[in-house]
């Protein structure tokens, strides 16, 4: 998979791409992921990407030119462009499953008081990370990122991803580890006792009532 981020701040991006998984999928060649400076595709002298919006209004909008001009350049006939937007729709771990099949992406990180509205016309998809308002695309781009380079095969172990939160609209069990009793809190006994069978009827029991208790809306969607 190749991932060209568009974005205003490349430096933000330093430590994401040369830590943890994102770093040893970068090297095991797993994953392309190219961090791409919007100014450097404006025309502008200055190397201007925003102005100020018509019929006025407060802040700044990112002008079409330069990120049109970025968004030719790197197209392929593979490619799936991604505009990271509150607007867009909530991003899940179905999307990342879906954004993983994907050959090439392109993500565009909006910045200041929003984009010209015409931008929208270059996405496959808009999305959001959540119900709240960043003061750039940037922290939302590593979030979808990290989500779906973890996925790509061979990055983890598939067993690892396949348990995870969301799978099946549930939560994740309960896990615990060494000592059994620490300040007298302790493992439950079921985990103690060696029985697979039972230990995975347990562990889908425990999904069931997390997810009932704190995410009730994910099995309202099954």
């Amino acid at each position: 998979m190749k991932i060209d981020i568009l974005t205003l701040f490349p430096n933000m991006f330093d430590n994401f791409l040369t830590e943890s998984i994102i770093k040893r999928a970068i090297n095991d060649k797993k994953v392309i992921i190219n961090i791409h400076n919007i100014r450097d595709y404006s025309k502008d002298p200055h190397k201007k990407v925003d102005d100020y919006p018509f019929g006025g209004g407060e802040g700044m909008v990112l002008m079409p030119q330069p990120i049109f001009d970025a968004v030719e350049h790197l197209k392929t006939p593979d490619s799936y462009i991604i505009l990271m937007t509150p607007q867009g729709i909530k991003y899940n771990q179905k999307k990342a499953y879906e954004l993983k099949d994907k050959k090439h992406l392109i993500i565009i990180c909006g910045h200041y008081e929003g984009f010209d509205e015409r931008i929208r016309t270059l996405a496959d998809t808009e999305i959001s990370i959540g119900d709240y308002v960043l003061t750039g695309g940037e922290l939302a781009s590593m979030v979808v990122t990290d989500s779906v380079v973890r996925l790509i095969d061979g990055v983890i172990e598939t067993n690892s991803h396949l348990k995870d939160s969301f799978n099946n609209n549930l939560l994740d069990y309960p896990t615990y580890t060494r000592p059994a009793d620490y300040k007298g809190l302790k493992v439950p006994e079921i985990l103690l006792s060696g029985h697979h069978e039972n230990i995975n009827m347990w562990r889908h029991e425990q999904q069931l009532k997390r997810t009932k208790e704190r995410r009730p809306d994910l099995l309202e969607e099954d």
